[in-house]
């Protein structure tokens, strides 16, 4: 099916993607395109507090006092959530220059994996987050453990959880 065709999607039922919709391919890329920056407004809001966060640690009074392993821990947190910034953010650039070029199913098929790769991103740099203020305020193994647990949280939620209700309700 070329770009830009009439043609409805949706109207074979035995095609496990078939939503129930009748929309054309350029409605499709519209509507998936819409839904990943309305996912995007709320993962953006919380990476750009978190580099803030980050940013600004480096000239609190105490930062002087970590070891090794906790600057190694800080400089690998914040290069992690610049990462997921940058890729959470990619899609609107990518929309703004590609811009009437009839691009929009490429747009939003690569704005959702930027979205997916950025969300992994963020994940880890929250993760780091939590190893690097236990560990500086109650030691190394208890960061440890709640890195583990902050990690085993977002893989549950965001990748488990999903492939559950996927797995189980169907569903591409």
């Amino acid at each position: 099916m070329k770009q830009g065709e009439n043609t409805e999607l949706g109207a074979d039922a035995s095609d496990p993607r078939d939503s129930g919709r009748r929309e054309t391919e350029m409605e499709q890329a519209d509507r998936n395109y819409a839904e990943v920056l309305q996912e995007l407004r709320v993962a953006q809001v919380g990476v750009q507090i978190l580099v803030a966060f980050l940013l600004s640690l480096a000239f609190a009074p105490r930062f002087a006092e970590l070891d090794d392993f906790q600057r190694g821990t800080y400089v690998a947190t914040l290069l992690l959530s610049v990462t997921a910034m940058a890729l959470l953010t990619a899609p609107a650039p990518l929309h703004r220059m590609l811009y009437r070029r009839h691009a929009k199913r490429q747009i939003a098929e690569l704005s959702s994996r930027m979205t997916i790769l950025g969300l992994v991103l963020l994940a880890l740099a929250l993760t780091g987050s939590v190893l690097l203020v236990v560990d500086f305020t109650l030691g190394r193994a208890q960061g440890a453990a709640a890195a583990g647990a902050a990690l085993l949280l977002f893989t549950a939620l965001w990748a488990v959880l999903p492939w559950y209700v996927r797995s189980k309700y169907g569903g591409s």
